[in-house]
């Protein structure tokens, strides 16, 4: 583990924490580098379900959602630039005239925001170390604008929230796979990464389901699938798909899914969907998923199903039918 940004500027005496006091830290990650912050004053915020098990499995204290009032608070930069600015806003609102401590990489958006800071308050040196950039300063009210306006409404009363996959717009992948599914889908079926419910509510229009299980890693995202499908026939489940065994194989599984942690396109992920739905179906279970064209997913597919086809697509997504597991199979990455 590489010693990270917040660990050397404290080590180095930069920087000092109050000596009491919870200590919030809003989006901290499975493997960070948190040694040198006192472990039984933390309480980490994190939605992801991944990094929220691998975080609680280190000893922390981790929440989906903020208590405080904190006595400093580290945000970690978000991909999604209008949840960095929620988090900074609600870190400033729940630690009054106490320290705020923004850390994260100049490829999420670092420079820029120390800038935008700058603009509305008294802000440190900017310490930059290994691709990011880290800087404090004492919490006042300057970040109303930032605040959680509420949820964003989009078309067909389908809700959403900042920093959600597709949150301002109908995802297109899941758009052609909902158009490719067959009429008559079978009765036990899960949807893996499910989002905030679109393919799902789409999927519950066919009449002959009987439960639909809604797999999402995404605590935010789960939350708004909650509201925007509720048919009696929707299981919930925040989880890992990747590593969730279901006490019934499904007899079909539909996904959409993930390809992204970092801004860098990681085809294993996928590979990990395809290899856990092969685990979870029966053995004439089914799988539909939609991937950007430029992804390699045939040959995982091939090494755990029987019978795989495309049959759909276009110049930037396929939707490819996978039938019949086999069971034991090593799908090499």
């Amino acid at each position: 583990m590489k010693a990270s940004r917040i660990s050397l500027i404290l080590e180095n005496g930069a920087l000092t924490l109050p000596e009491t006091g919870l200590i919030a830290i809003y989006g901290a990650c499975a493997d960070d580098d948190l040694r040198a912050l006192p472990k039984e004053r933390l309480e980490i915020i994190q939605g992801f379900k991944p990094d929220f098990d691998a975080l609680e499995a280190r000893g922390f204290n981790v929440v989906v959602a903020a208590s405080g009032p904190y006595a400093a608070a580290i945000v970690m930069l978000d991909r999604s630039k209008a949840k960095t600015r929620m988090m900074i806003a609600e870190a400033v609102a729940r630690t009054p005239n106490g320290l705020i401590i923004v850390d994260g990489l100049k490829t999420d958006g670092a420079d820029g925001l120390y800038k935008e800071c700058r603009k509305r308050l008294t802000v440190s040196e900017a310490f930059s170390k290994a691709h990011g950039k880290l800087f404090w300063f004492t919490a006042e009210p300057a970040f109303d604008d930032w605040a959680d306006t509420g949820p964003i409404q989009l078309g067909d009363g389908f809700q959403t929230v900042a920093g959600v996959f597709s949150a301002e717009k109908f995802d297109r992948g899941s758009q052609a796979l909902i158009a490719a599914l067959p009429e008559k889908l079978p009765k036990r079926l899960a949807d893996l990464g499910a989002g905030w419910g679109f393919l799902s509510r789409h999927i519950l229009t066919r009449e002959k389901i009987r439960e639909l299980h809604i797999i999402e890693a995404d605590y935010n995202a789960l939350e708004c699938a909650r509201k925007n499908v509720t048919d009696p026939r929707a299981h919930f489940h925040w989880a890992d798909a990747t590593r969730l065994t279901p006490p019934q194989p499904f007899d079909g599984i539909i996904t959409n899914p993930p390809f992204h942690t970092t801004r860098k396109a990681d085809p294993d992920i996928g590979r990990a969907f395809i290899s856990a739905a092969a685990g979870m179906l029966t053995p004439s279970g089914q799988l539909w998923l939609v991937a950007n064209r430029h992804l390699p997913y045939e040959r995982t597919l091939a090494e755990t199903f029987r019978f795989v086809e495309e049959i759909a697509g276009d110049n930037s997504f396929k939707i490819l039918r996978a039938t019949k597991p086999l069971r034991g199979a090593r799908p090499q990455r």
